[in-house]
């Protein structure tokens, strides 16, 4: 168990509320129209919940109010996932703004662990039970922090900084999953995405989140995961895009007990160091090469994926394209990525699509992109529909199935550190864009989600092989 005060490199975060959920492709899907703004349902009053150090703002009243309800969750949920009761933090909790100290404020001039206040700036922590300071077991965060992440992500950030480090509270009192940085940082994410869903249902007295800001949720990890090229094994890693993003996703769908039970060593992460010639390139190959491995990687996936199922596929053309569609697209509401089936053509515009996915997020943005009507080709060899939104689940989802097996070193090409936060990158900036993936219904949140079910669980969770 680390005897070091677990830092946060939290989620910058939007608003999200849940409504009626469609289930497909091995994950749940909440989906509506907005629901009340995100706030307090609720406030609580700084004399019913202390938080030391804590002003008279928006920022605190936010945190005070996501701690009673987290206070509140963990009372219910911690029986059931741990089989003991829960107990309240004995540190308590800490609001510093380094920029304006008041010593006087704070019991001997210290937060938790005996740290001075000023020990907070730009961060937010938990500091573990210790024998040697009477104020361990303990959360403190920057408010001054919070307040600009806040401003420039959303309202509900100061309430899932609490929820991550509540996290490392829930950990203090169980164990860590097990002596790795990474897999400390990425279960706390997985237990505040429990509790974000739950929030999203309604039930916190409190707090409330919003749908259509959930994909803010997932675009503010990418501000703060580790640097692209850090080993897994560093003694502060906190994860990559994809792998912080996936925890969060797992513990909103599945809950703590998934959280508790799946964060061993054999579990899944795209974080790695940059080989030496991976730090010259980025670990981008040129552009010709990108196109070279879609036309070589797809193909040989999807064989092997048919020799699994019986079937024999046979690989579809696969042509570019510059501002206007082919006449095969037809009504494809997509003009941008086109899967034409009436000649088994995979289309893509380079002009407007792939050479900027290229430049602007590199070179496995390319490949996720033309995977998912590549899948859409598959699909239809299968007798399986290709135009609707099963289809476009299934499809994300195969992508992931892909990805799996290149991360896996099953494929004929293989993946760089920071590739899978390019898939993420890319469902999420052209999610709301109906020439990429056509009017599909789907925001970012759950494109991500059905691609991460491909990752992590392969073709059977994505309506392939069932």
């Amino acid at each position: 168990m680390p005897s070091t005060s677990r830092r946060l490199l939290a989620a910058a975060i939007g608003s999200f509320a849940a409504l009626p959920v469609l289930t497909g492709c091995g994950v749940t899907f909440v989906v509506g129209s907005a629901s009340p703004a995100t706030g307090q349902v609720g406030t609580v009053q700084s004399e019913d919940f202390p938080v030391v150090g804590a002003a008279d703002d928006e920022v605190d009243q936010l945190a005070r109010n996501a701690l009673v309800d987290l206070n509140t969750f963990w009372r219910e949920q911690f029986p059931g996932t741990f089989g003991q009761d829960f107990t309240p933090l004995s540190g308590g909790y800490y609001s510093v703004d380094p920029t304006d100290i008041d010593p006087a404020q704070y019991p001997g001039g210290q937060i938790g662990c005996g740290e001075t206040p000023d020990a907070v700036e730009d961060n937010a922590f938990y500091c573990p039970p210790s024998n040697e300071y009477a104020n361990g077991d303990a959360i403190q965060y920057d408010r001054a922090f919070l307040r600009d992440l806040a401003d420039d992500h959303g309202r509900f950030l100061p309430a899932l900084v609490m929820a991550h480090e509540f996290g490392h509270a829930v950990q203090g009192r169980v164990g860590y999953p097990i002596e790795a940085s990474i897999a400390i940082e990425t279960q706390a994410d997985c237990f505040a995405g429990a509790w974000t869903a739950w929030v999203a249902a309604g039930s916190a007295p409190h707090t409330t989140i919003r749908t259509p800001e959930l994909d803010d949720v997932l675009r503010g990890y990418l501000l703060l995961r580790d640097p692209v090229g850090t080993d897994i094994n560093e003694s502060e890693a906190h994860g990559s895009l994809f792998d912080r993003v996936s925890a969060f996703q797992q513990g909103f769908d599945d809950g703590p007990v998934s959280c508790r039970d799946r964060f061993g060593a054999d579990r899944i992460y795209t974080q790695g160091e940059f080989s030496d010639a991976e730090v010259a390139t980025g670990g981008n190959a040129s552009y010709e090469t990108t196109l070279d491995f879609v036309s070589t990687g797809l193909p040989d996936f999807w064989t092997t994926a048919f020799g699994q199922l019986g079937e024999q596929f046979q690989p579809p053309q696969i042509a570019a394209f510059s501002g206007a569609a082919p006449d095969c697209a037809g009504d494809t509401p997509a003009t941008d990525l086109v899967f034409c089936a009436a000649d088994d053509t995979v289309a893509y515009d380079e002009t407007d699509l792939i050479r900027p996915l290229y430049d602007d997020l590199g070179d496995y943005a390319v490949l996720t992109a033309v995977a998912i009507p590549y899948s859409l080709a598959a699909r239809e060899q299968l007798g399986l529909s290709t135009d609707d939104q099963d289809a476009a689940r299934s499809a994300v989802c195969l992508a992931g199935a892909f990805t799996r097996t290149v991360l896996a070193g099953e494929a004929t090409i293989a993946i760089s550190p920071g590739d899978a936060d390019e898939s993420v990158q890319f469902l999420l900036g052209y999610s709301d864009d109906p020439d990429v993936l056509g009017d599909v219904g789907l925001s970012g949140f759950q494109l991500v989600d059905v691609f991460r079910s491909g990752v992590v669980e392969g073709q059977s969770s994505c309506g392939i092989g069932d």
